[in-house]
């Protein structure tokens, strides 16, 4: 029986020992925490969402320049496919008002431990405390234990799936990637994806409003746009709207050293109409008030645009232009360490179609480790699904040429 060794036990990791398993090979994987999936348990924390409901040709843009490369890869494990194989867990699927899907239950907790039972069922074996140091001066992998001890492996087959470097203490610490890197693999450096960023707000702002949304709101960086929302933080701004804009913020903060965000507080109405719904207002009533009345803008619109002006506007013009563009210096990006995800990892042009490396014929990539990012909003658990579904696809294909070795001792 051909055997594949699997280095990290998170979504990618897991959804390739599945699918190997189940077409009969030995898997074995190995992960350095204690236990399996934890950064699959954090993220189901406020509900685990797996995936999301918009029109699949739009879905596929959400990973942006990796997406030519991840449109077949999302082809092989589906948003119906995930949906089926969640229930088949035991976990039925609901679209939420957001279009996001989430289980039933919510939580992350019962599927992970249905589909530990399944892989257990199916004679996965699990080394828990066993970290990937990389390759002996044989080709076989090595691995230490926590008492230092070091063990190898020599499998038909490797699927590396070490997670980005977002979450280092869940396991996701860009160790993986750096082996590859060292071995002379092309790896992007990784970066914080799905992050707040930084915004000088003044003290006296952030006494009243550190903690406040930022509702219906539209968004721009450069030439692009987007509805969300957002909150305004210590640092900064938080939130699904920020997130979006991360590749952008990145690029722009890397080549300029500062960004520009644009925040048109009613998107929905032109700038005329916002003037004369605020000229129909009681002139001697406060301007909050107004605003509140003509506009359902919140009490810190008016401390919001004292933030980043010299002096208010004077007329209901210029009041309504300067409400379709508040302009917010952004300084950076909070840490890696305090991100969702991260962008970098091992390149596209370092992989075929079947994830293996060109340069290590039999060794594969899976998951965060490789080159791409996407929004909140179930694209990220997709994803990882996914090229884990493919790189198993791909083993099984490496596997089943007429030159394959004889199987592994």
């Amino acid at each position: 029986m051909k055997h594949v060794t699997i280095v990290g036990g998170g979504p990618a990791g897991l959804m390739a020992a599945e699918r190997l398993s189940g077409a009969g090979l030995r898997v074995t994987v190995h992960d350095r925490m204690p236990s399996l999936g934890r950064k699959l348990l954090m993220a189901g924390r406020g509900g685990l969402n797996l995936t999301h409901a918009e029109p699949w040709d739009r879905f596929q843009t959400r990973y942006g320049a990796a997406q030519p490369r991840l449109a077949p890869i999302l082809a092989v494990f589906d948003r119906e496919a995930l949906q089926a194989w969640s229930a088949g867990l035991g976990q039925p699927t609901v679209t939420g008002p957001s279009d996001r899907i989430f289980p039933v239950a919510m939580k992350a907790s019962p599927l992970l431990r249905a589909w530990l039972a399944r892989l257990a069922a199916q004679g996965v074996t699990f080394r828990t405390r066993s970290t990937w140091t990389g390759w002996d001066g044989t080709g076989a992998l090595t691995f230490a234990s926590e008492d230092g001890a070091v063990s190898t492996e020599r499998p038909d087959a490797v699927v590396i799936a070490g997670g980005g470097a977002s979450w280092p203490r869940l396991g996701s610490d860009g160790s993986a990637a750096a082996i590859l890197s060292d071995a002379g693999v092309g790896v992007q450096p990784f970066a914080a994806a799905n992050v707040g960023v930084d915004v000088p707000w003044s003290a006296p702002f952030l006494a009243r409003f550190a903690g406040a949304p930022l509702k219906g709101c539209a968004f721009t960086v450069g030439n692009q746009r987007v509805r969300g929302e957002a909150v305004i933080t210590d640092s900064g701004l938080e939130g699904g709207a920020i997130y979006a804009l991360g590749p952008a913020l990145r690029s722009a903060l890397a080549r300029d050293g500062a960004a520009r965000l644009w925040l048109d507080l009613r998107p929905d109405l032109k700038a005329d109409a916002l003037a004369a719904k605020i000229l129909e207002t009681p002139a001697h009533q406060s301007l909050s008030n107004r605003l509140r009345k003509a506009a359902s803008l919140p009490p810190l619109t008016v401390p919001l645009l004292r933030e980043h002006l010299p002096a208010l506007p004077a007329t209901p013009a210029a009041l309504a232009t300067a409400l379709k563009g508040v302009s917010l210096a952004v300084t950076g990006l909070q840490p890696l360490t305090r991100a969702i995800s991260s962008a970098g990892g091992v390149r596209w042009s370092d992989l075929d179609d079947d994830l293996m490396l060109t340069a290590r014929p039999g060794v594969f990539c899976a998951g965060e480790m490789l080159d791409w990012e996407a929004p909140t909003g179930g694209y990220l658990l997709q994803a990882t699904l996914a090229t884990g579904a493919a790189a198993a696809q791909g083993v099984l294909r490496w596997l089943d040429r007429p030159d394959a070795p004889p199987d592994a001792a």
